[in-house]
């Protein structure tokens, strides 16, 4: 699909409303329809100056634009002109939304898919539109672009052959740090999410069980106010109380360095805490040897002396 330049400052004012173009440095280029199906566009993750061409002839061609908040999306399709159609396709309406998309699908539609930043389906509902627009046989396509996850990936400046991303943890402090000790076990970098409200909270938890691992901590990417600040966890997390909290986090850990890293005595109560209080003192004791770099009798008589002031399980 090419766009077609057909001015090289204002709109045609005798074309109607709904026209399928876009606006690019003073010039209104206008673009066919693509095929039928749906289309998976990555859209900026900050700075609008970030779309692809070719997302912006596939989102000012199709009929649909289906968009997880309508308010967000606009300001990108007004920045380039864009009239499209835009339909909200969020969480709270995916069920109800979902099978008129299909519909539309079937009748021949060309359907652009959206998150709010970033890729689609990385953080949001769209897997399960994807998955029953395949079963049903219907054209779907994707739109590389940004994405917030390999941009961290990128200044992080950790290793990147090798990765998981784990999203946003559980918001509940026990639960978030169980997560956190089975991520810690993982030969790899590991890259999440987090809010502001959260993020002080989280990096304790990290430094907690992660400590000895380099880091970063990722604000606002590609902002105005794009910060990256590069340190081990202790120290981040440390560092963690004038932390700026308004503004969208990404946080990369880098993998369990050579050798076997050693945790601080409070570090490994911590760990041990939180271990027992889902697993067994057996099965807490062979993680935390694991993860702290300690003897396995040290670790052993630590977790017995937790658990009886816990009043709590016994060794199996």
């Amino acid at each position: 699909m090419r766009a077609k330049a057909v001015s090289t400052n204002t709109p045609d004012a005798s074309e109607p409303p709904g026209r399928r173009s876009y606006t690019l440095n003073g010039q209104t280029l206008t673009v066919a329809k693509p095929d039928s199906g749906l289309y998976l566009v990555a859209t900026p993750i900050g700075n609008l100056g970030d779309i692809t061409l070719r997302a912006l002839e596939v989102l000012a061609g199709v009929d649909i634009i289906a968009c997880e908040d309508t308010r967000i999306t606009r300001r990108l399709t007004e920045r380039y002109g864009i009239s499209g159609q835009l339909k909200p396709y969020h969480e709270h309406n995916a069920a109800m939304a979902r099978p008129k998309i299909l519909e539309h699908l079937a009748k021949g539609a060309a359907i652009a898919l959206v998150s709010d930043a970033g890729t689609p389906l990385i953080s949001d509902p769209g897997f399960k539109l994807v998955r029953e627009a395949c079963a049903a046989g219907f054209r779907v396509v994707a739109l590389p672009g940004p994405s917030s996850v390999l941009a961290a990936l990128s200044v992080a400046a950790l290793p990147t052959d090798r990765f998981f991303f784990e999203g946003f943890l559980p918001p509940k402090r026990t639960a978030r740090r169980a997560r956190l000790a089975e991520l810690s076990r993982l030969d790899a970098t590991l890259v999440l999410f987090e809010s502001g409200s959260r993020v002080q909270e989280t990096l304790a938890d990290l430094a907690a069980i992660m400590g000895a691992r380099d880091a970063a901590i990722c604000r606002e990417m590609t902002k105005m106010h794009e910060e990256i600040s590069r340190s081990t966890l202790s120290e981040l997390a440390q560092s963690a109380e004038t932390l700026e909290t308004r503004g969208e986090f990404v946080l990369v850990i880098g993998p369990k360095a050579d050798g076997t890293q050693t945790m601080s005595a409070d570090e490994v109560d911590g760990l041990l805490r939180d271990l027992l209080a889902r697993d067994s003192v057996k099965d807490a004791v062979a993680h935390a040897v694991e993860v702290s770099g300690k003897p396995r009798r040290e670790i052993y008589a630590r977790a017995l002396e937790l658990a009886r002031k816990a009043g709590g399980r016994g060794q199996d």
